[in-house]
């Protein structure tokens, strides 16, 4: 069993899931504003088989997506965290860093304040050399955050898991290599 890691930053915490996060992850998964540039909103099912996917990653890489919580604030605000992608492509294997907050939530530097406290767990305490993070290219919002965190564009593709002809196959895939991290970081 890995370490139980939690990451602190000046708002938020970054921590290991919990049965009560449930709920309001599958509120923040049926929300069709959250999930705007995903295939689709997801069931409390689907919610439910996501977070056991997530859980089995800590299980078997020693990091994942955390749950994110403002401590003395709120108790389940989203994700954050880092992922092996389970699809191949052109860049993989690889890290990528991702986050999904629920909308209350947007437009405060949460994503990018818990995405740079992400980037440092992996690039200092798991040693990686690169991390990657990738949307669809009208994601404004993460391509903004991913920016912000240092990132930068590499490359269009088409994203395996979403079917050929879907308007949300194409995404653009930002990189972040260690040295870059370390000369950018404020």
């Amino acid at each position: 069993m890995p370490p139980e890691v939690e990451i602190a930053t000046a708002r938020l915490r970054l921590r290991r899931w919990r049965a009560e996060d449930l709920e309001p992850f599958a509120a923040l998964n049926a929300d069709r504003d959250v999930m705007e540039h995903f295939p689709s909103p997801l069931s409390t099912a689907e919610s439910a088989a996501l977070l056991t996917r997530m859980e089995r990653h800590f299980e078997d890489h020693g990091f994942g997506f955390w749950a994110a919580e403002l401590p003395g604030g709120a108790p389940f605000i989203g994700s954050i965290g880092l992922a092996v992608p389970d699809f191949e492509t052109s860049f993989t294997p690889c890290v990528e860093i991702g986050w999904r907050l629920a909308r209350p939530w947007w437009g405060r530097g949460l994503a990018t304040e818990g995405a740079r406290a992400a980037l440092t767990y992996g690039f200092e305490r798991l040693g990686l050399r690169e991390i990657v993070s990738f949307t669809v290219p009208g994601n404004t919002r993460s391509r903004r955050v991913m920016e912000k965190v240092g990132m930068r564009y590499s490359e269009d593709f088409e994203h395996p898991r979403i079917a050929p002809g879907h308007s949300l196959r194409r995404h653009v895939l930002y990189r972040l290599p260690r040295g870059e991290w370390t000369t950018a970081r404020p």
